[in-house]
């Protein structure tokens, strides 16, 4: 395999490993807590895995890839959108 692919495909992994780990973390949390619970980091996890993958498909030109990570790339910033105009409006009472 060329240098190039490894390469790309070490991307690929280590986005896909990334939006995984969000799930442990959010398990590992709701244990904690005894509790469901979604930590903010979930989000941010959730994005950065997205748009890694997104780049990778990108590369890989794969439509049915593109088209998942592009919608939820938009859901995951939307969620962190909500959630700080949601602490914005807390702090100002």
């Amino acid at each position: 395999m060329p240098s190039t692919e490894v390469i790309w495909v070490s991307i690929g992994f280590f986005g896909q490993s990334l939006f995984f780990s969000r799930w442990l973390l959010q398990w590992f949390v709701s244990e904690r807590k005894a509790e469901s619970s979604i930590p903010l980091p979930f989000w941010y996890m959730s994005l950065g895995g997205s748009l890694i993958v997104l780049t990778y498909a990108l590369y890989r030109q794969d439509p049915v890839f593109i088209a998942g990570q592009s919608v939820g790339a938009v859901v995951y910033l939307r969620n962190l959108m909500l959630i700080y105009r949601g602490q914005k409006r807390v702090a100002s009472g």
